[in-house]
């Protein structure tokens, strides 16, 4: 099983990206899809997660400016990001998660900076 995000880059305070995770078989097959974020010397923390129910949620210091969604038929996860702030920078991952275990992508980075 792969999971392979791309997207991130550097853009100003205020400024959109949309992230994609893109996974080598259906995404129904993950009893979620979740999008993580690191930054050095810090704990691996939860963004946004899109549950095969159709539930998500969303750390409360994205909610209102992230929005996650999916498009089955391209086995694609998508992480849209509005009005960047710099806290945002970060290298973002996407997890896929079975009962079997979880499988990470390699990361993005975004660099929200003027």
């Amino acid at each position: 099983v792969n999971l392979v995000e791309s997207g991130g880059g550097l853009v100003q305070p205020g400024g959109s990206l949309n992230l994609s995770c893109v996974a080598s078989e259906s995404i129904f097959t993950f009893q979620s899809i979740a999008w993580y974020r690191q930054t050095p010397g810090y704990l691996r923390e939860l963004v946004a997660r899109f549950f095969s129910n159709g539930e998500k949620n969303y750390a409360e210091s994205v909610k209102g400016r992230f929005t996650i969604s999916r498009d089955k038929d391209k086995r694609t996860t998508y992480l849209q990001m509005d009005n960047l702030r710099p806290e945002d920078t970060a290298v973002y991952y996407c997890k896929g998660h079975r009962m079997s275990g979880d499988y990470w992508g390699e990361g993005t980075q975004v660099t929200v900076s003027s």
